[in-house]
């Protein structure tokens, strides 16, 4: 099954949408998303420094995580995000962020997470800038992700969005490579941006 990529200005146009149990039945040989029953075509693979910049940030989380209750995890994992207690197959919205912390056990199975994680970091790359920046905030604000990092490897900078006491997201905390980013969860954990952003 083919389909066009589609642009944000193109969404509210389109009136076709699928599920997650149509998701499940698409070839493996490309990645997709589904947002609000709207496909994302997930292609090219990511960049060589998209990859080193994830594989860091994976690598100082899953250290500090190490023995505690909450998990991180990479793309790609599918974050199905149901509306109430909706069922798998009709779920309309699965993303694959780049990273993901989930501390709530039972949002996980077999299948990735079901439900909103704690934190969701995305990289952005030239395919995906747009989407990261406006379709993803505003869904992953309105799911309830507790903080969002948008990172972007071109100016070495990360957005740090947390989640405030009315559901919106507040000003973004931003940090330049060399910054030790506090990570909001968690009293203790700094993350290098030295580290994360080295050539």
């Amino acid at each position: 099954m083919e389909f066009k990529v589609r642009e944000a200005r193109d969404e509210a146009a389109t009136k076709e949408t699928f599920t997650y149990g149509d998701y499940l039945s698409w070839s493996d040989e490309e990645r997709w998303e589904l947002i609000d029953g709207v496909p994302y075509n997930m292609s090219p693979a990511p960049s060589r420094m998209h990859q080193k910049i994830s594989g860091e940030l994976f690598k100082q989380i899953a250290i500090y995580l190490t023995g505690k209750t909450c998990e991180v995890y990479f793309a790609p994992f599918d974050v199905r995000l149901p509306k109430a207690e909706e069922d798998d197959e009709k779920v309309c919205t699965v993303v694959q962020p780049d990273l993901v912390v989930v501390c709530e056990q039972k949002k996980l199975d077999e299948r990735g997470c079901k439900g909103a994680p704690d934190l969701i970091i995305e990289i952005l790359s030239p395919q995906s800038a747009g989407k990261d920046m406006k379709i993803k905030f505003y869904l992953y604000e309105r799911e309830g992700v507790r903080e969002y990092w948008i990172v972007d490897p071109e100016h070495k900078t990360v957005q740090v969005f947390k989640l405030e006491a009315k559901g919106k997201y507040g000003r973004p905390e931003v940090y330049i490579t060399g910054d030790q980013v506090k990570v909001g969860l968690f009293s203790d954990l700094v993350v290098d941006l030295g580290a994360v952003f080295d050539d």
